[in-house]
Order: structure tokens, then sequence, then C-alpha cells
């Protein structure tokens, strides 16, 4: 193929690699030369000509022509490469090994790029799955519940004569205190805590039930710092104990709580919210279990390169979630008390699994004929434009020249291979009863939902 003076073709070798082979004809190159001792002459200082202005002709005598062409061969032999890559719509994993055949002292350049690639699996087994998920049905008492958190929300507390139990508020003074000293954040006066919570250790509940008004209780709890020699101390005296009094469960009720008119309406709000809800965690599930079950199909062994790049995007992102939060990497590693090396191993344990079901999801498309056609492709591309302001035909030109439509393409295909999955495995809840992660709306907007998604990441960071 042409491209600017240049022709490559493409020999599939054993072990999973390429070798493409580039020639680039002696004018082409020349224009490299040419502009590779443009650079050098910035560099350089040559009496009686200003920076930058050197002519190549004294910059050939002064260095020799061989150094403007050995710049020329490093600054330029990665792009030659890269159009190859793109022309042969390789899916290169990992850095070539270049050998230069040809024209290291002159004329054309001729070289061999041989590079690992992509492996092409197949997966058996994968219509048989059985997964369970949580089933996406809220329950009568899933309702029933949610009500009682908003009556709860709504109680009254009334002053009763009996000992304290989880769900009292309990009006105390608490003194707490370390080593002898009073603490003043575990120290107040006429404070009200709700029995049960454990919201501040959970020997305070252990204590609390059970205790009446005008009872002192005294008691030691663990230093939530396990290197605190002494535990904490407390001495809390219960002033009264309350009950909370619910409102009616009525049409009232709802009215002056909620924006509802009937109680009914309001357990239907909730029922379809509760739904929703659930339906979302179920496909999360699913989405989870498939993978995993995805990954246990993909028996053939993963090229380390693989499975070091998901490790390595995973360490980066790690490390900018963790300055994104204002902390110090090298102080998070000293705190948890791992090496880079040991943070690298407990990433390496999921990555692995990612890389197979990344395999596996684009067997599955390939098997099933779910990779995306020109058509779909250039609508998606669009809608990516669209989103960025820019144009489709400008943003189709740009992810050529990226090399990035075969991996947006493969993005595409692994999603509607997950959708299929999720229409064609056997999906039963808890109890074994088949389960539909669909909704009308769903079924026709998901694909072209994650179809968007896979699209924006797919433009992330350059090609290898």
């Amino acid at each position: 193929m042409n491209n600017n003076g240049t022709t490559s073709s493409i020999e599939f070798l054993d072990d999973n690699k390429v070798k493409l082979t580039v020639e680039v004809d002696e004018k082409e190159f020349d224009s490299a030369v040419d502009a590779a001792f443009k650079r050098i002459a910035k560099q350089v200082r040559v009496p009686g000509f200003r920076p930058g202005r050197v002519p190549r002709r004294i910059l050939e005598v002064q260095l020799g022509h061989q150094y403007g062409r050995a710049e020329a061969l490093r600054e330029e032999l990665p792009s030659y490469y890269q159009r190859a890559v793109v022309q042969h719509d390789v899916d290169v994993i990992d850095s070539p090994d270049i050998e230069i055949l040809e024209g290291q002292q002159e004329g054309a350049v001729v070289f061999d790029a041989t590079v690992e690639i992509r492996p092409v699996i197949e997966v058996a087994g994968y219509n048989g799955l059985r997964i369970e998920v949580p089933s996406p049905e809220p329950s009568d008492e899933d309702i029933d519940s949610e009500i009682d958190r908003l009556r709860a929300e709504h109680a009254e507390f009334r002053t009763v004569d009996r000992p304290a139990q989880d769900g009292d508020q309990v009006n105390i003074d608490i003194v707490g205190s370390h080593g002898g000293e009073e603490m003043p954040g575990l120290s107040a006066n006429d404070y009200d805590y709700e029995v049960g919570t454990g919201a501040v250790v959970a020997e305070i509940d252990e204590n609390l039930r059970g205790a009446e008004a005008g009872d002192v209780v005294v008691f030691d709890a663990d230093h939530p710092d396990p290197e605190a020699e002494e535990p904490l101390h407390f001495e809390i005296t219960v002033l009264d104990v309350k009950e909370a009094v619910l409102p009616d469960l009525d049409d009232t009720w709802a009215a002056q709580a909620t924006e509802f008119v009937t109680l009914d309406e309001l357990r239907a709000d909730i029922g379809e919210r509760l739904a929703s809800m659930k339906l979302s965690m179920a496909r999360r599930v699913a989405d989870a279990k498939i993978a995993e079950a995805l990954s246990a199909l993909v028996t053939r062994e993963i090229p380390e390169v693989m499975v070091a790049d998901e490790v390595n995007g995973r360490l980066q992102e790690v490390f900018g979630n963790l300055q994104q939060s204002g902390i110090d990497p090298s102080e998070y590693l000293e705190q948890t008390g791992q090496d880079i090396e040991q943070l690298r191993a407990e990433l390496s344990r999921t990555a692995e699994n990612a890389v197979k079901v990344d395999l596996a999801l684009r067997a599955i498309a390939e098997a099933e004929g779910l990779s995306p056609d020109d058509d779909q492709l250039a609508e998606t591309i669009d809608e990516m434009a669209e989103r960025m302001g820019t144009d489709g035909a400008a943003h189709m030109n740009r992810l050529k020249e990226l090399g990035q439509l075969p991996s947006l393409r493969a993005d595409l295909a692994k999603s509607k291979a997950l959708e299929w999955l999720l229409d064609n495995v056997e999906l039963v809840d808890e109890a074994g009863v088949a389960v539909d992660l669909k909704t009308p709306e769903s079924s026709q907007d998901d694909v072209g939902d994650q179809d968007d998604s896979a699209a924006d990441d797919s433009t992330d960071g350059e090609p290898q």
C-alpha cells in the first residue's frame, strides 16, 4: 500500500506475532533528513550564522551526512511503523522489535517491525450459563420497611418509665476520658442518643440497654487506635428514656409527610423507585457474575504483556485518584505497609480476569455476528462529535489518524456482546425463578447508551 511515499506488507508469524515490512522511498526519507537538519540547526552554534539559520550543506560538512540521517531514523521510524499498523488494521499489544534492513547509509529505507498482536480466541459454553442475581422485584416487606423509615423520620418521642431498649432515645450526660484526661469530643451534657445506633462505640449501646432514668453506668471501651495502650473510659448519667411514637399509617399522614394524597399512592411510588434501584443492582450483579463466568471459560494462556498493561492502567488510576484527593502515593504506600511491587501483585489478580473477559467478549461478538457495521460506527462517531461540539467527518478522520477506529469498533462489539449475554443466558433469582432485567425503555436504549460510553472511553490516550 502507498501512503506518502511509503509501502508496507504484513506477514503473520507464529507465537501470535506479525511482521510488518515497511519501505520508505528515497525522496520521502530525504525530506525527513532535511527536517532533521533543521532541528539540529536550532541546537548548534556555527560562526557566521544565526541559530536555526545554518544551511544543511554546512551542517553536513561540520557533522557529517550520517548525523542528520541517524536523527531522521530515530525520529521518523515510529511514525512510519504506526502508519503501517493503521493501514493493515493490526491490533498490536506490545512495542515492536524493529530491524533496519536498508537505508542506514543512503537511499530508500526498509525495515521490519515484529510485534505481538491481540490473540483471537474461541469461547465454549457461554450459551449454557446460569447466573443467579437478586430479584429486581420489590417485596411487600421492602415497601413496608421503606415506609417505616419515613414514619421514623416523623416520629415523636414520649418519656417512659421503663428500661431503655433499641430504638429509644435516651437523654444523657456523658463524660469520656483517656488516660485520666477528659476528652471534649466524647463528653456532652443533655445529649440525646438513640440506643442501638452504635454511633460512638459499641460499648455505649451495650451499657445503655436496660438502663433507666437516674442510673449511672461506668465502663471501659476499646480505643479505636490499635496502638493506644489504655482503653477509653466512660461515665454516663441517664436523665430520661423516651420511646418513639410513630404516626398512624393512613392517608392523613401520607398527605402531611409526602407529596402524595393517599397511602396507596405513596406505596405505589415507593414500589416503582425500589424496582428501579433493585433492577440497577441486579444488572450490576449480573454484569459482574457474567464477567466472572466468562473469565473461567477462557482456558488459553494470556500474553503477559496484556496483563502488565492492564496492571499499569489500574495503577495509574489508583495513583491519579489519590493525587486528586490530595494524598501522596508514596505516603499512601507507607501507611498501608505496601511497596509498589506488592500493589502490582494485588492488582494483577483482577487484571488477568479483566483481560480474559475482554477476549471472551470479543470472541462472542465475532461468533454471534455482533460487530458494528460501518453505518453503526459512523452513527456512534457522529453522536460523539455532537457531544464534543465538533464535526462528525472531522472526528472520524481524527480517529483514523490516531488508529483508534479498530479500538472503537471493538468496544462497541463488546457492549453488544454483553447485552446479548444478558438476553440469552439463564438469569434466575435466589429462589430459582427466571428474572428479566430488561424494561421496555432499556430494551431500546441500553445498547445505545453503553455504546456511547464505550466510544467515549476508546478515545483516551494514544494508540500503541
